[in-house]
């Protein structure tokens, strides 16, 4: 009987994620593609780093599903853009937010 019991205490923890990271864009190659001037793209590398600085910065704040769609929906055309799945990110949070103010009203 108390064989069973580390299967028992095992299978009954919560999966944790180990390595839940903000995931690694390339910022130089969305900028590039994005076309336009050299000063257009040298714009979207700044804003493309502050994207990502602020998502280092409230990354704990996000769901790991919120984390998960967006990710998908930032690269959904191949080229993965932190502007994008930040946007995504404060859209899901804030939607999570009213629903939560309304529910406890």
């Amino acid at each position: 009987m108390l064989i069973h019991l580390p299967i028992i205490i095992l299978t009954s923890l919560h999966p944790i994620a180990i390595a839940d990271a903000i995931p690694q864009f390339e910022i130089a190659r969305e900028c590039q593609l994005e076309g336009g001037t050299k000063e257009m793209e040298e714009r979207c590398v700044i804003d493309e780093n502050q994207a990502r600085n602020q998502l280092q910065a409230e990354w704990i704040q996000f769901s790991p599903s919120a984390k998960f769609q967006c990710n998908e929906e930032a690269g959904i055309d191949g080229t993965p853009s932190y502007v994008e799945f930040l946007t995504c990110l404060e859209m899901e949070r804030d939607v999570r937010t009213e629903r939560e103010a309304k529910t406890s009203q």
